[in-house]
């Protein structure tokens, strides 16, 4: 069964730092800070209307949770606590900084049913934390880790790609890094330029230039393909990647100034996984190594002698990422000289397919 989250987003409040790309109201849509009250009458809301609760968790979301008031956090937790277990929901999810946890506040988050615990980390490069004002080190989100995990939580990292002073090797020590604490659920945000940040500043002074992965200056396209080559290694090293770019916001939209933003940018990168592991079934079948660039040209020329139409086998469930948005694997395939027809088997895993 699918899991699922209750969203309740707190706005950016009584975080002591304002990194150079955050405004919390923008990314979540909230403008005000929910009362216990409220957060009751949501999950009771979300309750009433759950297919299997036992699959769902309370998710606090937005700002640094545990760097609210305490009192105000107390309030927020007490709210939601009626509503774990007994066959009401799973637990509690919470999103907060590496720097603000330490063993008396994780004894407290155990004892109200918290369950997850999501860690801001951004970066592990030390030198972009410190130019994108987020006071903490690579190695709080270590020490972190460290003590979530030795008190049983669920451990999710958040990673940004495209940060200010972040060169394409900085993006890809952040990303092994994240693979060496091996959470269980990483979050990849392209980073989105917004009104009123000190990111906004600094890109329209022409200090701050977009960078990405591998690449130099790059454009959306190339984003997409750096983030989709990282969400298959973490797949790969049993990471779950549970969120790729900002969730479709209306606030984010009007308020955006550059970056990378799409409303389903996620689709985009596994649309481009299942065109990369299509191609390398193709290669195969040309009895050539896989390039670290697919040369669609050459392909085509060493697949002159085989049949040009070819039914590609994925999980059912994955039938449309295969396909490509608005058909554009298929248009892509199309315009090589390929064509392809996408089918679904439940015997095939994830990000993997079968060339029949």
């Amino acid at each position: 069964m699918k899991h699922s989250n209750i969203s309740i987003f707190i706005p950016h409040i009584g975080c002591p730092h304002k990194c150079s790309f955050c405004d919390q109201r923008t990314i979540s849509g909230a403008q005000h800070a929910p009362s216990g009250k409220e957060v009751s009458e949501i999950c009771s809301k979300a309750l009433c209307e759950a297919k299997s609760p036992e699959n769902s968790e309370i998710a606090f979301f937005g700002g640094s949770f545990t760097a609210v008031p305490c009192d105000y956090m107390l309030e927020l937790l007490e709210a939601a606590k009626p509503f774990i277990g007994n066959g009401k929901f799973r637990g509690i999810r919470i999103s907060t900084r590496p720097d603000y946890i330490d063993g008396e506040i994780l004894d407290l988050l155990k004892s109200y049913g918290v369950t997850a615990i999501e860690l801001g980390a951004q970066s592990m490069v030390n030198s972009v934390l410190e130019a994108n004002e987020r006071g903490h080190t690579a190695e709080d989100v270590f020490n972190a880790s460290s003590l979530i995990r030795s008190y049983g939580f669920e451990l999710g990292l958040q990673m940004m790609v495209g940060l200010y002073k972040s060169s394409g090797d900085d993006e890809w020590e952040t990303m092994e890094k994240i693979v060496e604490i091996h959470p269980n659920t990483v979050r990849i945000y392209p980073v989105v330029i917004l009104k009123g940040t000190k990111l906004a500043e600094i890109y329209k002074s022409g200090e701050y230039e977009l960078f990405c992965g591998s690449y130099e200056k790059c454009g959306f396209d190339d984003v997409v393909e750096a983030v989709a080559e990282m969400m298959e290694i973490y797949e790969e090293n049993g990471i779950k990647v549970i969120k790729c770019g900002l969730h479709a916001s209306e606030f984010v939209e009007k308020d955006m100034i550059g970056g990378f933003y799409h409303p389903a940018f996620r689709e985009l990168c596994e649309n481009i996984i299942y065109r990369n592991l299509i191609w390398h079934e193709l290669y195969e079948m040309a009895d050539m190594n896989r390039p670290q660039k697919y040369d669609e040209e050459e392909v085509r020329k060493k697949l002159e002698k085989i049949h040009r139409k070819h039914i590609i086998a994925v999980n059912p469930s994955c039938i449309s990422k295969a396909i490509g948005q608005n058909k554009s694997n298929i248009r892509h395939f199309g315009e090589c000289g390929i064509e392809i027809k996408i089918i679904g088997d439940e015997n095939i895993a994830k990000y993997k397919v079968e060339l029949r």
